[in-house]
């Protein structure tokens, strides 16, 4: 069962996206990383890639993002997340883009106070996806970029000015934090 942990949705039940295709964040591991990245937010944008059922922006709208771009490719995660976002009363909070996310990056014109990529665990290219968002400039100064991947992936250390500023397993997840390098 999928549900929101934390903020003013908490221990609400989210639909899942059918089938095999897709791998949600447990509630632990959502937990953990939203205590990583502090419990609450004071408004602020947010990306969602490679979304799925949505429940990672959708906790973060619940903890205080005030709204979430969510980009997915497969026709079921984008109606599980339309689902879930109309079952919350989230719509005005959130735009759902079914598109490649590779082919949506160049494209967005916004710049996110967070960034999220859950990417299929076969797909490794992090450092693709992290150069995409650099090169995008789709980050603000103090934002944030989180990437979850498979415990044994190696996760790239930069890209520009980006660093990856912390690392942690949970199990057979590993997560890694992203932010601008302090200038000097």
């Amino acid at each position: 069962m999928l549900r929101v942990v934390g903020g003013i949705h908490r221990s609400r039940q989210l639909k899942e996206v059918p089938g095999e295709g897709t791998r949600p964040t447990t509630d632990k591991n959502k937990e953990a990383v939203f205590n990583i990245l502090g419990q609450y937010f004071s408004g602020g944008m947010m990306l969602d890639l490679f979304a799925g059922s949505g429940a990672l922006g959708i906790e973060a709208i619940s903890r205080g993002i005030s709204h979430v771009d969510f980009i997915d490719n497969a026709p079921l995660a984008k109606k599980t997340i339309e689902q879930n976002l109309e079952a919350l009363k989230l719509n005005d909070n959130a735009k759902v883009i079914r598109n490649d996310v590779f082919e949506v990056l160049p494209t967005l014109k916004k710049k996110y106070d967070l960034i999220i990529a859950d990417p299929p665990y076969a797909l490794n290219r992090y450092q693709d996806l992290l150069d995409a968002i650099v090169y995008g400039q789709l980050v603000v100064d103090n934002g944030i970029i989180v990437f979850e991947a498979d415990a044994k992936a190696s996760m790239p250390e930069r890209s520009g000015r980006i660093i990856k500023y912390r690392e942690k397993v949970f199990g057979n997840t590993k997560f890694a934090f992203y932010r601008m390098e302090e200038s000097e």
